[in-house]
């Protein structure tokens, strides 16, 4: 082995040129050996190891993904990271990534489309991939977004583009049945963004259910998926005339049931509440709130698990363009039996 390389700034990371010249080869030799072994054979391969290891050179990470042309980084696009919803997502991505040996870069978009496409474009640069929550994007931006990075949406159904779906429409439905069985007739749909896919997906299908099951629901909003427009909805919901409401997410739900104990309002007797999301804390709320249940968790590991599939394309099955997962309502106290007449008196 030549000499170690003498003259060294104090303090300087070690460098690739410094392992090779302790070594006597050249800089690319020291990259295969490191990075593809069985490209150089093992009386060099060992030498250049016990080298590295004397002057504890560690690998520049975006030295090898140029020449790997990978980051092992997959970025996670959130659409609020305030809201609890996404939390489970979050973690569930971060644990299927880090199983895998990836890092997980984390961006909140803040409902914001113009963030998105902003963001989408830097991640080429930085990250392998990227998971797109709750986007904001068009179908057409979205599917233009697909050609040029892999990447894999939750919660948006669009032609081409691997998606995870949280089927919320089936239990959108499965309220509105209890709804109906506790004698509600006239029931309110508090709306989200106008730009979410789930809440037109909802809609649609609450819409269709109501004129097949014979009873009136109207649609209201939309309201910002956060507490403070739960005021709002609620004002909105007790103008309606409608005796139960089912909300966007709970956020909205639980703002709503603060504003109608402030009208003096009564919640399950007087106006029945449904959220959206079983959320950390919907079942703490007083009264504990009903609400839609999804594998939030499991939607997340599911995500990278269709990105990595793409990403290593050739390693085993095909990969998968869309799953589709249940949800269930789960019943709780804030869902009562119909008041004889609306209460549209509070205060």
């Amino acid at each position: 082995m030549s000499a170690k390389p003498s003259g060294d700034t104090p303090g300087r990371p070690t460098t690739i040129r410094d392992v090779a010249a302790l070594c006597g080869v050249t800089a690319s030799t020291v990259s295969r050996a490191l990075t593809t072994p069985g490209r150089v054979n093992y009386r060099t391969r060992a030498r250049i190891e016990a080298a590295a290891a004397e002057l504890n050179y560690v690998p520049n990470a975006q030295a090898k993904a140029l020449s790997s042309g990978r980051t092992r980084a997959v970025a996670v696009l959130v659409a609020d990271i305030t809201n609890p919803f996404y939390f489970d997502i979050i973690r569930g991505t971060q644990l299927q990534l880090k199983a895998a040996g990836y890092t997980q870069l984390l961006v909140d978009t803040e409902e914001s489309d113009e963030v998105e496409v902003n963001t989408l474009e830097q991640m080429r640069q930085t990250a392998d991939g990227v998971i797109l929550t709750a986007s904001r994007l068009s179908d057409e931006a979205l599917a233009a977004a697909s050609t040029k990075m892999p990447l894999v949406t939750i919660n948006r159904d669009v032609a081409g583009v691997p998606s995870v779906i949280l089927d919320t429409p089936t239990a959108t439905n499965q309220a509105l049945d209890h709804l109906i069985s506790l004698g509600h007739s006239r029931i309110a749909y508090l709306g989200g963004p106008e730009t979410s896919s789930s809440n037109m997906r909802r809609w649609d299908a609450l819409s269709a259910a109501a004129m097949e099951r014979h009873v009136e629901v109207v649609r209201l909003g939309p309201f910002a998926p956060r507490t403070y427009s739960g005021a709002a909805a609620a004002d909105a919901l007790v103008h309606s005339g409608a005796t139960a409401g089912i909300a966007f997410n709970d956020l909205m739900a639980i703002g709503m049931l603060a504003r109608l104990r402030e009208r003096g309002l009564r919640v399950p007797e007087d106006m029945s509440i449904v959220g959206c999301d079983d959320i950390f804390g919907a079942d703490f709320c007083s009264p504990p709130l009903t609400t839609v249940t999804a594998p939030v968790e499991q939607a997340g590991r599911v995500a990278v698990t269709m990105l990595l599939s793409q990403l290593n394309r050739g390693r085993g099955a095909l990969p998968r363009s869309q799953s589709v997962l249940p949800t269930y309502l789960t019943i709780r106290g804030s869902t009562g039996v119909a008041p004889a007449r609306p209460s549209s008196l509070g205060s």
